[in-house]
Order: structure tokens, then sequence, then C-alpha cells
């Protein structure tokens, strides 16, 4: 370092030295600044100011789009410049990690960890216009033949998704704008994770979605997975590869086994699940089937129907007041059609019921009663049971867990494409390839965070997607500038205090690239 006096004031240089033809020269130096500015530039001075962005889920995600060579898979796929494997892989890490935000104003806050940096988001949308059905489909293949090379289990399953999204217009002011666009998906996903590797994007809206069966024939040969609503569509006596559920009161045989008859499946993966595995006519012929108990969904189902049950007898009180106080003057036939709205659902009507007295309007009474012996029978027989199907001959936890892909699936992309995809400008309107653009982002994210989460589960920690990108949102990064010495200030930037959950994650998905 050296320094140099100029009108009284020494100024301060880097300086290097190196040897040229034989004689000692300065070949680099780098103003420093007086010593007030270094004294105040070095650490420990006082910072010019501070502030705080969520980090830990942006770089998680972005180290998992390293680790499966995104940019470059794509710019493979799509060769145009500027790079759209760049601009699409800015557009998943949105997506992944701040659906609710729009891309402007998350962009300017978020963590530097892209490499290259783009100057700007602007026109990103308009760039990935360019993805045609052909390009689409190629990028879906090099990213899922990057998550295989991954997994060791390349066995799929196939799913459909019907509530996938809603493509609102952004401008509501005729009720003909605000019909949307109404989509599901197809998907083709990993048994191991349920991690999206094809997609076929279908319209609700317009009469043209296809059937469940031939759906799921368009994404090449995986595990059929299906709910109990679906099942109708299937001719189960004749489809093999196969896991769904059945509808509960189709085999009430099973529903009366005793819990004895059950074993526990895999503690350390289900918690609180039991089993009978057994075998059912199912459409003609016989199948296995596998009857379940989650004592978590035993728990919810009976908080919801608890609260359904007491909003029926408030209404049934409410009426039952109003008849004995004469405010309420209809016939038998009008307080039987309040009756039965009020306790229309089947399970409703197994415990609750509503005896009439009386005959002229007037001088009808009502009572209602709840039979707790059908309320306890309620509770043992349908709450927390599913009835699974299936010709794999899979060990008990992995048909739930093939089954339960889809459930998994549908809670990841109600979060990754609600407000989301309200359009980017206010004039923007919904066509066929714009929609098919936002479509496959959605899907990528998907696949994406699916792998983190299976990654996540791998190493003992057993989240849903948003609950791993939430805990991750909570690693914080602080940023500290100091004063310039005549260049760019100085900056340093510093990770929040890390809980042990925290700290595991951080480091399982930075270790990971």
């Amino acid at each position: 370092m050296v320094g140099k006096k100029i009108g009284g004031r020494t100024y301060y240089y880097l300086a290097e030295s190196a040897r040229v033809d034989g004689k000692p020269r300065v070949v680099t130096q780098r103003y420093l600044g007086t010593a007030d500015e270094i004294a105040r530039a070095v650490p420990g001075g006082e910072p010019a100011s501070a502030s705080y962005r969520t980090y830990g889920d942006v770089a998680a995600v972005w180290a998992t789009l390293s680790r499966l060579d995104f940019v470059a898979r794509v710019d493979d796929v799509v060769r145009a410049k500027p790079s759209l494997g760049l601009i699409l892989a800015v557009a998943v890490l949105h997506r992944a990690t701040a659906p609710e935000t729009p891309i402007g104003e998350w962009w300017a806050a978020a963590p530097d960890v892209v490499r290259p940096r783009l100057s700007t988001v602007d026109g990103l949308w308009r760039a990935l216009e360019r993805l045609t059905p052909e390009r689409i489909a190629g990028i879906e293949e090099t990213v899922s033949a990057a998550v295989l090379d991954l997994l060791d289990d390349h066995a799929a399953l196939a799913v459909d998704v019907p509530q996938f999204a809603a493509f609102a217009p952004a401008d509501c002011t005729l009720p003909s704008a605000c019909q949307g666009v109404l989509a599901g998906v197809g998907l083709r996903v990993t048994r191991d994770g349920a991690i999206p590797l094809a997609s076929r994007l279908y319209r609700r809206d317009d009469g043209t979605a296809p059937t469940f069966a031939s759906l799921t024939g368009e994404l090449g040969p995986a595990t059929l997975v299906f709910h109990a609503g679906q099942a109708a569509q299937l001719d189960l006596g004749s489809r093999s590869g196969f896991v769904g559920s059945l509808p509960l009161t189709d085999h009430p045989e099973l529903l009366t086994q005793p819990a004895s008859a059950r074993k526990r499946v895999d503690p350390e993966r289900f918690a609180g699940l039991t089993a009978l595995d057994t075998h059912a006519v199912v459409d003609g012929v016989r199948r296995r089937v596998i009857l379940t108990h989650s004592a978590t969904l035993h728990a919810a189902q009976s908080r919801a129907f608890a609260d359904e049950l007491a909003t029926a007898t408030r209404e049934l009180d409410g009426l039952a007041e109003a008849l004995a106080a004469g405010t309420h003057r209809g016939d038998r036939a009008q307080v039987h059609a309040e009756i039965g709205r009020v306790t229309r659902g089947r399970r409703i009507e197994r415990v609750l019921t509503a005896v009439l007295s009386g005959n002229r309007p007037g001088e009808i009474r009502l009572e209602r009663r709840i039979d707790s012996s059908a309320l306890s029978r309620l509770d043992e027989e349908f709450f927390g049971k599913q009835v699974l199907v299936t010709d794999r001959d899979w060990p008990i936890g992995d048909v739930v867990t093939a089954y339960r892909a889809r459930t998994h699936l549908e809670s990841t992309f109600r979060w990754l494409t609600g407000p989301a995809v309200t359009g980017p400008t206010p004039r923007w309107e919904w066509t066929r390839q714009r929609i098919a653009a936002h479509g496959l982002v959605s899907v990528l994210a998907a696949t994406v965070t699916h792998l983190m989460r299976r990654e996540a589960d791998r190493a003992g920690t057993n989240l849903s997607v948003r609950e791993l990108l939430d805990q991750l949102a909570g690693i914080g990064e602080l940023v500290l500038t100091y004063p310039s010495t005549g260049g760019r200030p100085r900056t340093k930037r510093l990770l929040t205090g890390l809980d042990p959950a925290r700290q595991a994650l951080f480091t399982l998905f930075q270790d990971s690239r």
C-alpha cells in the first residue's frame, strides 16, 4: 500500500509491483481512499445501511436447478439468444418460492444467487411464448432424464389433477370476461417422491376435457392412480397396473372388521397407520384390497363431522323455537322440506332425526334427537378409513405412498397456481400458448420442489412442499452496506441465526449441489 500526498492530504493506493524488462514496475493500482475512509470501510466500522431479505428458499431451489443442470439442458433443446434456459429457470425459481408476489417485485429483492444474473425480468413471459408444444415436450423430457439420473427407482405413476389452475383474466369489468379458463393436468410422476416427469394440460371449461382413462393412456407406461370418484369410469375387471380407492359403502364387510385385524404399517413413514391386506371382488374380478385406518385422518374427520352436526342441530333448534313461538307458519310439507335441507347428507341422517307433532300451521312442534349408538358406529366404521385396490404386489407402504401421490400433487399445485396465474400485465389475454407456458412453469416448479421434498424426507424431515419452502424461507440474509471508498459501496452478507432444523435443511441442499 502506497500513499500519495496531494494538496496536503494523503491518499492511499493498493499497488502490485513486478519486474518488467528486469526493472521493478507498478503493474496494477487500486485506489483505497484516505485513512479515515479506509477505517470506516474495514470490518467493525459502522455500515451506512442494512437490509434484510429471505434467502434460504431461493438458494435451495436454485441449488437444485443447478444440480439438474437445468439451464444447459433447456438450452440444448431450445437454441436461442438470449438463453431461454436461464429465463425459464428464473420463472421456475419465482413460481417455486414466491408464487403470490409479482415477478418484478420479487426479482428486485431476490438474493443474488442466480448466475449469470438477468438484468431485468421485463419481457420474461413474452420470451416464453417461444415455447411451442414440441419444445415443451423436449424440455420435460430432458429435465425428467436429469431427475431419473438421481433416482434408483424409475417406476412411474399416472395421476390426474383436475383442479390444476384457474387462469383468470386481469380485467373482470364484464361478467363474460371473468369466466377465465379452468385447466386440469394429467401427470406422469415418479413413484419415489411423486416428482412430475411429463404433463398433459387440458381445458375443463369447453367440453373437450379427455376422459380419465384416455388421458392417462397418453402419458406412457405407468401405474394408474385414481380416487373413489373416478373408479366408476374405469373397468377394473379388465385393467392392469393400478392403485386406487373405492367407495367405503361398496365393501361394508371390510368396515365392520375389528381393529385387531389391522396391523401397523411402517411406523417411521406412516405414524398411526394400520391396515388389513385382503381380497374382495371388484368389477367381477377378485382383487387385492387394503383397508387402511389413519389416526390422523380419523381425528380430522371426527372434528369435521362434529362441526357439521353442531351446525345442523343449531338450525333445527332455531326451527323448533320459531315453530313454538308461532313465527313460522308453514305447513308440515314446508317444515319437512326445511328439515331435509338441514339434515341432507348420508352421515348426518344416520345420527340426527327430527320428530314432528301437530298438523296445522301454528300447532306444529319439532323435537330433534341424536342417536348416540349410531354416532358411535359411524365413528368406528367410517372415520379414518379408506379401501384401496390394486393389482400390484408392492408392500402396503408403497401402495399407500403411490395413492397419496395425488393428494401431495394437488396440495402443491393449489399453492403454485393460485394468484400467480392472473396474468403479468393488465391487458393479458390467456391464449393457448400462454396457458401452456404457465402450465409448464408450474409443472417444472413442482418437479424441482418435489425432488427437494423427497431429499428432505430421506434425510428424516417429512414435510409438504409448502411447509418445506416455508422452513427454508425462514433463513434470512442480512446485507450490510459500507460507505464507498471511491468505487462501489462495499457489502457484507450474513445469514440469520438458524435453529437445528433449518440448519440441517440448508446444509442438505447446499451440499447437494
